[in-house]
């Protein structure tokens, strides 16, 4: 479980992160732009206060300036938070709306800057004299090209100042809020993700035990329901193939054991010299022969299997005549039919046939077994029919016997490897698979039906070579 945790954890510190970064990279923003705002609008005011009592200076002369900027400083309205001063060209201050401050150099740099530039200049900062956070504003007054004195509005940033800490707070209580709900929300989908993952881990680990066929029950119809899916697939099928070789080895210990007893019987007899009579020494050793060449038989088909599953299974590719191969196999099975008391017809279709690219004995193989497999499934029928015959650019090979056919709940399966299902005759189950993966790799296709009228018909199509 700890990679469980640390998926969780690493989520979620990523997720924080990320969110975190960008709440704080938001707030900063939001306040800077809202602390801009409050203060551009500020000075914008100032300045046009300032530059709008200037501008009612003109026409005076002489004293006049003087007698009026009182005039302009007492008609102002007095506030705790704006003064109005009138400055005369040295930077003193000669009228104040708070008549406090008369002949008092403030020190604000602004003064300094608007007297020597003839322009208005705004400053921010900590008045000198009381340490008070202020905004002043300065604007010359200008005549015949000489300052002659100066109007400031000076404001204290107090209040805007708790303003813009209120704006903070709020923006960073609504990123905190967001923050949490990124969080929550984090949580609860990490764990729709990892505790589904933590079970499927742990039917994993059941199925890796040994219990196959065990399933996850499946909460989610997404990645996590397709993965569900995938694992409930594999421990079917794991569980299917665990009961096959169960069957198979069951089976092939039962085929093993039967020609060994046989073998062994019949040896002992012969040795022990029970058996005197020529002819019954004769029929032992014929038993010893066939039982002796079905084992062989049987561990070629199993070394054949062995080489598909490992890789090693190989054609050799050579320009071939399929109906002399097809005509060989009726050959050698005709008569060993007949002793069986099965009937075995070919029908030729008279026309010869192109060259196929090919493998000569591994087709004869295929051909073999599923004549060897249509007499034990299907010689109580005590008939089988092969024919060939061209089909467009393939050419088309049929078998049908007229037994009892296959279950068609059987049918999709029969060609699996191990699958022998309710067939009672010897076999090892492999069969068919290796000829399917024959045909297969000779780029053609082998199909197994139920026939009209009862019997199993199997059709072998292989491309005809162009």
């Amino acid at each position: 479980m700890k990679k469980i945790r640390g998926i969780r954890k690493r989520w979620m510190v990523n997720s924080i992160s990320v969110v975190l970064f960008i709440v704080l990279l938001a707030v900063t923003a939001f306040s800077t732009a809202m602390g801009s705002y409050y203060y551009s609008t500020m000075s914008e005011s100032l300045r046009q206060k300032a530059e709008n009592a200037i501008g009612s200076f003109d026409y005076r002369s002489g004293d006049d300036y003087y007698s009026y900027a009182r005039t302009v400083v007492a008609g102002d309205p007095n506030s705790d938070n704006l003064e109005v001063e009138y400055l005369d060209s040295s930077g003193r201050i000669r009228f104040s709306s708070s008549d406090l401050t008369a002949f008092r150099v403030p020190g604000t740099p602004e003064i300094a800057q608007a007297i020597s530039e003839k322009e208005t200049r705004s400053w921010v900062g900590s008045d000198p004299s009381t340490g008070e956070h202020i905004m002043a504003a300065t604007s010359p007054l200008v005549v015949n090209g000489e300052v002659v004195g100066a109007m400031r509005y000076v404001t204290s940033l107090r209040n805007v100042d708790r303003q813009i800490i209120i704006i903070v707070a709020i923006a960073l209580g609504i990123g905190l809020a967001i923050l949490c709900i990124v969080y929550f929300s984090n949580l609860y989908f990490i764990r729709s993700i990892v505790d589904p993952v933590a079970g499927i881990t742990e039917t994993a680990k059941r199925i890796a035990e040994g219990s196959y066929g065990v399933q996850i029950e499946k909460r989610y119809d997404d990645e996590i329901g397709t993965l569900a899916d995938a694992i409930n697939d594999m421990s079917l099928r794991i569980n299917q193939s665990e009961k096959m070789k169960n069957e198979f080895i069951s089976s092939v210990s039962h085929e093993l054991r039967t020609p060994l007893t046989a073998i062994n019987g019949w040896a002992e007899t012969i040795m022990n010299g029970e058996v005197r009579d020529a002819g019954d020494v004769k029929k032992g050793m014929g038993i010893i022969v066939s039982e002796a060449r079905r084992l062989t038989n049987m561990v070629e088909e199993l070394l054949e299997f062995s080489r598909i599953q490992d890789g090693r299974f190989t054609l050799s590719v050579e320009p071939m005549d399929i109906k002399a191969e097809l005509e060989d196999a009726v050959y050698t099975y005709r008569e060993f039919f007949r002793r069986e008391g099965i009937e075995l017809n070919y029908y030729d279709c008279e026309e010869e046939f192109p060259l196929i690219n090919g493998d000569p004995e591994r087709l004869r193989q295929v051909f073999c077994n599923l004549l060897d497999n249509a007499a034990k499934h299907g010689g109580s029928g005590k008939r089988i029919d092969i024919s060939i015959a061209p089909d467009g650019d393939q050419v088309a090979i049929t078998i049908r016997d007229y037994g009892p056919g296959i279950p068609e709940e059987e049918l999709p399966h029969v060609k699996y490897k191990f699958y022998k299902g309710s067939s009672k005759a010897r076999g090892s189950g492999i069969g068919l698979a290796v000829c399917d993966e024959i045909v297969t790799r000779h780029e053609g296709t082998l199909d197994i039906g139920n026939a009209e009228g009862g019997g199993c018909i199997v059709t072998i199509r292989l491309p005809i070579r162009t």
